[in-house]
Order: structure tokens, then C-alpha cells, then sequence
């Protein structure tokens, strides 16, 4: 039976709590049982919809057309909004539907440990799903809810289950008992925490069942895949973890800025759907056509022929978007603005402090920006290598049963600031190697950690990139810059977030930088983020962020790489000084040294903002 439990917000879906993912709730909100679930797949957006329409012809359908294109589908769906009436009842069954995860639950006071069918529930009558133990509640005189065990099963093709009790225990010869054990704590750490059978007294302690081969004597991963209700045949060997550990869900997320001529009001104007129809239309008399017939062109007081001439000219234009030139686009698009209104992209360029002139050569002030965030799939145990599924053995974990023609998303609408890197100066510094502090060799550092784990994790694939000092510089200074700014102008971190353009080849040489409004909510949407651009605000921000990673609290351990010994991604970085939250960045917090930025103790002069720190 479905039951109501929770909410969660649109942008959640996306993000943090997309397909695949556990999410915590509460039954009936106000004091009931704690209840875990992993959301469901995409596929019951549709099956369980009342209104809206299926498919791309749902009313909560967006248009992206350069992201369609990158990831060949016909639209994005935004997650369901439920409407409540003034008695604060759902008015419509559309909701994001969720599978009870694990299926294994815990009394807090006896310490039993059960699956969900061998524990008390409530009455129907009381729409409650938690479940309780009624031992304990009788003993108590008060309802002792269960809750969820700590411990679950994943594997790196996105697998997920409950962890296997009872052959961990390991029940001695004759004992039929299964589904009820206890688990109790009888002193400090794993090793203190044992697991026992009441019945044949089998004991076995936690210990040792987070290592990476701690379940190996029992065989491959089931492929169980409770978000979508199925199973598939799986070859890795599954991996014990907390059940809200961060590595249990990082989602693959794809996105793109809306840029000219895509943020102007003709592409606005145009429905989602009626734009994929005069795609599939051949030629501009079939779409005049077809223009015509839903008078489409009243809209921009153009000719049937005209708007179908313009939608051609666009159309032409997707045929060469592909992954290389999403980032190069919009890059062009800060630095050359074009004339005229646009809907969705405003810049105001700014005057560069002379005493910041050396660093930057371009400080645009980015007024209006709309942001397309789509979901494509996601990983467990290690976060994505690459949007795409390229040389990954297919380790992305679906988010639906068939591939669809739709993929969920969000748009953000917002404003950042946006820093372009003064060449000049930024050439001299990336080539400067010969000793251990420079930029050259601390990053081929870092590209050797990157590689390494990229071959581990791929035999036999070509890495996708190259660690260069300009994307440490330049992600090392976004983090600097958003925390700097979340210290001073009264933004949460998590409410900012990166975009790195950065490149070397001929083609698309790119050195910038865009901190903008991550959350699709009020905050930063009022002009309080791009104010900073201004060049009385920019400067004091700058030196500001740039003198705050001169010194952590965990130097010299830090500085020397030690804090982030475990990350080979990184070198100088830790939560006293670089890491900021994982939904601000776009490399899950990994590729950062603040040395790029400020020098090391022994070489300041290594880091690119030397200078500033001098003045």
C-alpha cells in the first residue's frame, strides 16, 4: 500500500535525492516512526501521474535545445509539484514515489534487529508506515518505533541491498532462525559491536565488514536494483557502507547556460513540444506549414515563412553542438555579448581595478543567467569520472528501467560574476617549472594521481584529460572566491556554485571563471551577487579570498599535502581552507591547491596571486 510520507524540494530531485538515492523521513511528519526509502526510478513520474500528460507532453516539460542535442533526448521533465489544498491534503496523486530501504530494522531499546514483515505496524486506518516494537512498547508504556539499520550492501555498477545478517553471523549447524538477530554494542568501536543469533547463540562482531573484500567469500553482487524493481547480472563484488555515507549516491549531472540566440524570447516562445514537432519536420515549408496551422508566428509578429526560416537557421546550428564546444560557446558568449534584449543572458562588463589588472583582464557583471541541470544517472562508491558513460564498463547506474526519450532537470535562474584570467601573466606562470613548489611539477603531480585512479578504475581506456596548473589555478580560486564571499556578502556556500571554463588547445583557449546562484530559490536572485562585479566590491573580495589561503589551521600538514594524503586528486587542500560543499563544485572537491594560488612557505613566489600578497 502507498503512504504519504515527506517532501523533499524540486531542485533535491535532481541533486541530492535523485532515482537511486535513500532519503530519511519521518512518518506523518509529527512524531512518527523514522523511515528510510530509496526514491524510485523516472519511469513512475508517468506511471503514477493523474494530469500533465506523459512523456515530453507533460506541462512541467523544459527546453534546452544545445543539451537535448549533447544528450540526444527530445525534452526535460522537471520533478513533479503537488499542489495541497487549504486543509493541506495533496489535490493530485502526481508525487515522486519511493521503495522502503533498507528492508532490515532495529528496536533502539531491545536492540533486536528484523525485517520489516516480522515488525509491529500500526492500523491502516492511521495512513502511519512506520513500524514499532511491541515488547519494548509494552514494557515502556510508550510506542518504541524501529528504525532503519545502519549498515548496507552497494557496488560500483550502482547495485544496492540489504547487508547479508544472517551470513554474517553465521548460524551454527541446525539453526533455522532467519530475520531476527540482535545487534549490540558491548564496547568501543566495530570490534565492540556485536551481532547474534538468540536462538543458537552464534556471535560474530562488526569488525573487518567495511573492507573491500569483506564480502567476497560470498559471492558476486545480486544486481539487486530496488529504485527500479529489478535485478541484473553483476560481476563486482559488493562493498559494506553507512547507509547515509556520501559515496553512496554522487549523481551524473549534465548542464548547460542558456546563451544567444538560445535565451532570447522566439526560443522562449516556442512550447517544448512544438519545437520537437518542427524538428521532425523536413524543410522550411513543412514547418511554414505547420507554423501556420498552430499560428505560432502571431506570437513574434512574423510571417509564417520567416519563423520557419529562423527555427531552420537553428536547427543547422545544433548539427555541430556536441561536448567540445557546450563550455567554448558560452565562453564566447561572455566575452563578445551580443546587442540587443535577451530573455535569459545579461552582462554589464566592469571596469578591472588597476591593482587587479595584472590577474584579470575581463570582469563581467552576469545580470541574468538561466542554467538547464539535467540528471543522466549516477555512481556509487566513487564519483563519476566523466558525464559520459566513455570507457566506464557501464557503471553508471540507470535511472529507469528503458531508456526514455525525456531526462529529468532543473533550470536555474539567477546571477554570478563572471573573471577572465590575464593571459599574459597567466602563460608566464603555468609554464614556470624547475622546482618542487612550481605549478608545473605540483600539477603533473596531481595528473599522475588522476591517471592512476582513471587506469584502476578502467583498464585498458584513454584518459580523458590532463591536470594542467591553469585548472588547478582556476579551481582553486573559484573555491577561494565563494568562500570569501559567502564570509562577506551573506550568501550560504551551498547557495553559489562553480563553472570552470578552462583550456589550452588552439581551438578553445579558455581561462575563466563563473560563480553564480545554485539554488533555484530567492536567494541571490535580486542583483546581490553580480553587485560584487562592481570594482569598488571586486577588489577588497579578491585580495580578501587570496590572503585567507596564505595560512591554514592545519598547517604545515596542509601545505606539505598531507591533509589530503588520501586524495591523490589534490594537493594542498582540506575543509580548514579549500573544501567547499559538493553541490557548489563541479569536481566533487577534488583537483584543488591553494599552493597554485598563494605559494608554499618556502615559494611564494610559486603561487600567481604572489604579487598581491607583497602589496
Amino acid at each position: 500500500m502507498a503512504l504519504e510520507i515527506g517532501e523533499i524540494r524540486r531542485s533535491q530531485v535532481i541533486t541530492t535525492f535523485g532515482p537511486g538515492a535513500i532519503v530519511d523521513m519521518r512518518a506523518q511528519a509529527k512524531g512518527g516512526g523514522p523511515v528510510s526509502i530509496v526514491v524510485a526510478g523516472i519511469d513512475e513520474w508517468d506511471r503514477s501521474a493523474q494530469t500533465g500528460g506523459k512523456g515530453i507532453e507533460n506541462a512541467q516539460v523544459i527546453n534546452e535545445p544545445r543539451l537535448q542535442k549533447l544528450l540526444n533526448v527530445k525534452g526535460f521533465r522537471l520533478p513533479p509539484v503537488v499542489a495541497k489544498d487549504e486543509d493541506g491534503r495533496y489535490e493530485t496523486s502526481d508525487r515522486l514515489v519511493g521503495v522502503r530501504f533498507p528492508t532490515w530494522l532495529q528496536c533502539p531499546s531491545c536492540h533486536a534487529i528484523k525485517r520489516v514483515k516480522n515488525w509491529d505496524r500500526p492500523p491502516q486506518a492511521t495512513w502511519d508506515c512506520s513500524c514499532f516494537c511491541a515488547q519494548c512498547s509494552d514494557t515502556k508504556g510508550d510506542r518504541i518505533h524501529v528504525i532503519p539499520v545502519r549498515f548496507i550492501v552497494i557496488c560500483e555498477n550502482g547495485c544496492l541491498e540489504d547487508f547479508p545478517w544472517d551470513l554474517w553471523v553465521g548460524h551454527k549447524e541446525g539453526c533455522q532462525q532467519r530475520g531476527y538477530l540482535v545487534l549490540r554494542g558491548t564496547g568501543a568501536g566495530m570490534k565492540g559491536l556485536m551481532l547474534s543469533c538468540p536462538k543458537c547463540k552464534a556471535e560474530q562482531t562488526m569488525d573487518g565488514c567495511f573492507g573491500a573484500d569483506a564480502l567476497k567469500k560470498y559471492g558476486n553482487c545480486r544486481g539487486r536494483r530496488p529504485w527500479l524493481g529489478d535485478e541484473i547480472t553483476c560481476d563486482r563484488v559488493p562493498r559494506t557502507v553507512y547507509r547515509g555515507a556520501s559515496n553512496v549516491h554522487f549523481p551524473v549531472l549534465v548542464s548547460a547556460l542558456d546563451i544567444p540566440p538560445w535565451s532570447d524570447e522566439i526560443q522562449h516562445g516556442i512550447p517544448p513540444l512544438d519545437w520537437q514537432r518542427l524538428k521532425e519536420r523536413d524543410g522550411v515549408e513543412k514547418r511554414a506549414t505547420y507554423i501556420d496551422a498552430t499560428e505560432l508566428h502571431k506570437r513574434f509578429n512574423m510571417t509564417p515563412l520567416d519563423l520557419a526560416k529562423e527555427v531552420t537557421r537553428r536547427l543547422k546550428m545544433l548539427e555541430d553542438t556536441n561536448d567540445d564546444t557546450i563550455r567554448p560557446d558560452e565562453y564566447r558568449a561572455f566575452l563578445n555579448p551580443q546587442a540587443g534584449s535577451e530573455r535569459e543572458f545579461r552582462v554589464e562588463a566592469q571596469t578591472v581595478p588597476p591593482e587587479l589588472a595584472q590577474y584579470f583582464q575581463k570582469i563581467l557583471a552576469v545580470t541574468r543567467l538561466r542554467e538547464v541541470r539535467a540528471l543522466r544517472a549516477f555512481t556509487r562508491v566513487v564519483p563519476p569520472a566523466d558525464w559520459r558513460d566513455r570507457g566506464q564498463q557501464g557503471r553508471f547506474a540507470a535511472i529507469s528501467r528503458e531508456k526514455l526519450d525525456w531526462l529529468p532537470a532543473t533550470e536555474i535562474k539567477g546571477e554570478g560574476i563572471f573573471l577572465e584570467f590575464n593571459r599574459a601573466t597567466l602563460q608566464a606562470w603555468e609554464t614556470r617549472d624547475g622546482s618542487e613548489s612550481s605549478p608545473v611539477v605540483r600539477a603533473k603531480q596531481v595528473d599522475q594521481g588522476y591517471r592512476q585512479e582513471w587506469l584502476n578504475r578502467f583498464p585498458g581506456e584513454p584518459v580523458p584529460r590532463t591536470i594542467t596548473p591553469r585548472l588547478l589555478l582556476a579551481h582553486s580560486f573559484a573555491h577561494a572566491l565563494m568562500r570569501q564571499l559567502a564570509i562577506e556578502s551573506g550568501y550560504s556556500e551551498s547557495s553559489l556554485r562553480e563553472r570552470l571554463y578552462v583550456a589550452l588547445d588552439a581551438a578553445n583557449d579558455m581561462a575563466g571563471v563563473l560563480i553564480y546562484t545554485a539554488t533555484p530559490d530567492a536567494d541571490g536572485t535580486l542583483g546581490g551577487l553580480s553587485r560584487q562585479a562592481s570594482p569598488d566590491r571586486i577588489l577588497p573580495m579578491v585580495i580578501g579570498a587570496v590572503r585567507s589561503m596564505e595560512w591554514c589551521s592545519s598547517d604545515p600538514l596542509c601545505i606539505d599535502g598531507a591533509m589530503a594524503f588520501s586524495d591523490s586528486q589534490s594537493k594542498a587542500a582540506c575543509h580548514s581552507c579549500m573544501l567547499g560543499s559538493e553541490t557548489s563544485c563541479e569536481e566533487f572537491n577534488r583537483v584543488l591547491d591553494r599552493a597554485t594560488l598563494v605559494g608554499t612557505p618556502f615559494d611564494r613566489s610559486a603561487g600567481f596571486f604572489s604579487a598581491l600578497l607583497r602589496d
